[in-house]
């Protein structure tokens, strides 16, 4: 990739949108799995959504799953059905934190200019989305490699948690995604009332929620509105 070479000039020529789409990858394999329809983000993800709750809720009213068991099992927590639906809560809880913290520090972060690796990475993750920010195949995270994501922090949550647990936190995280990647081609073709998609982001990291930018002092001013009014 040349992208990489562009040093100090990168995060001015990145934000330099563009109305075409860009190719990323020299094999078309690896260019196609790069690249997905909006719809399919909600027909491939939420079937699994329904069915990992069921899996989940059917699993607990087993009523042998019990939190910290690990370390004692005179001091465990029974863990009932009926907490399920907090605990899915809870699970998208995490999600936001964890959407507005890669989008902030990830996605927005600013690659320093002498390192070829973080500016090819920062434009294949995010960079190319400001690129060519009306390229409607790539608004939303392709199934193949958001599948490879999501396993590694499923695996985070199963060490971390009993496995019903676990399951039952991911499947809360993962109906989080689906929201926020829905969200996220909205801004991009929705309401032209809706924050501009071509501006660079320096506050309003949240984007299905506005929770965390409250308490990281992220809010986007309301006279930025006011003015494009």
């Amino acid at each position: 990739w040349q992208v990489g070479y562009l040093g100090e000039k990168y995060d001015e020529w990145v934000h330099q949108p563009v109305d075409r789409p860009i190719r990323l990858f020299h094999s078309d394999l690896l260019e196609s799995l790069s690249k997905t329809a909006w719809y399919v983000v909600f027909m491939v993800w939420a079937p699994v959504v329904l069915y990992l709750s069921w899996v989940s809720y059917t699993s607990l009213a087993w009523g042998d799953t019990r939190l910290f068991s690990s370390f004692t099992t005179e001091y465990s927590i029974p863990v009932h059905k009926y907490y399920f639906p907090f605990i899915f809560l809870l699970g998208m809880f995490l999600w936001s934190l964890l959407e507005y913290l890669i989008h902030r520090f990830v996605f927005h972060m600013k690659p320093p200019a002498s390192n070829y690796y973080l500016i090819t990475l920062h434009f294949l993750l995010h960079g190319q989305h400001h690129k060519s920010p009306f390229d409607s195949s790539r608004l939303v995270f392709p199934p193949v490699p958001a599948s490879l994501v999501m396993g590694f922090f499923y695996g985070i949550l199963r060490l971390l948690l009993p496995q019903v647990l676990g399951l039952s936190v991911f499947v809360g995280g993962l109906c989080g995604y689906v929201i926020y990647d829905m969200m996220h081609y909205s801004l991009h073709y929705g309401s032209p009332e809706e924050r501009d998609p071509l501006s660079p982001l320096s506050a309003g990291f949240g984007i299905s929620t506005r929770f965390w930018d409250y308490p990281f002092r992220t809010l986007i001013p309301e006279e930025t509105f006011e003015k494009e009014d």
